[in-house]
């Protein structure tokens, strides 16, 4: 991975470095397929993706005005996807009242056979302090499905509170937000340094 094309880094006291930088929809095609397709992403609705579609729907995204999709690394290994996208205009037009300020956010952690303690958390932190690294976002609002406990418990970890189930055309998500002050409160986070 080259540094001009990273956008963000941090460094995780306990699991090291992690960067972010653009998604390329045709040479990270193969490996998101690998990963949405998997039997852990259930949650990403996009188990019967063939190659072909996950390129189409990440060179959509990388398109739009209003959704920007990256490739997340670990040690400048590829380790998480993370998308962000204008709520306002995306995926819960209608289903709140959006603020100035509101980023939506999506991510998912690549499958592995050798965990590590803490990973996750360490992923999701990474995607946070990226968002908020941006002066322009006030306010970080996520709608997994109402079923994905796991990331729940993750999602409330980093400072997010959960509004309250509402109803999208693909699922019943649980609608949840979180201010720059909740995150910093929930993370004591010092770390991030944007480039």
């Amino acid at each position: 991975m080259s540094t001009a094309e990273t956008l963000f880094t941090r460094t995780d006291p306990t699991l090291g470095a992690f960067s972010i930088r653009p998604l390329d929809p045709f040479s990270d095609a193969e490996l998101l397929h690998a990963w949405v397709t998997h039997p852990k992403a259930a949650f990403w609705m996009m188990q019967d993706a063939t190659l072909p579609d996950v390129e189409r729907e990440y060179v959509r995204i990388t398109a739009h005005e209003h959704h920007q999709a990256f490739l997340g690394f670990h040690e400048d290994r590829p380790a998480f996807l993370m998308e962000s996208y204008d709520p306002a205009r995306l995926e819960l037009v209608g289903l709140y009242d959006a603020q100035p300020g509101d980023v939506g956010m999506h991510f998912l952690v690549a499958p592995t056979d050798t965990p590590l303690p803490g990973f996750t958390r360490a992923v999701i932190t990474t995607v946070m302090a990226a968002l908020f690294a941006d002066p322009a976002t006030t306010r970080v609002v996520v709608e997994p499905d109402v079923r994905n406990t796991a990331v729940h418990a993750l999602n409330e970890a980093v400072g997010f509170v959960a509004e309250g189930p509402v109803t999208k055309p693909e699922k019943e998500a649980l609608l949840s937000f979180c201010t720059r002050a909740q995150f910093e409160a929930a993370t004591a986070l010092t770390t991030g340094v944007s480039i």
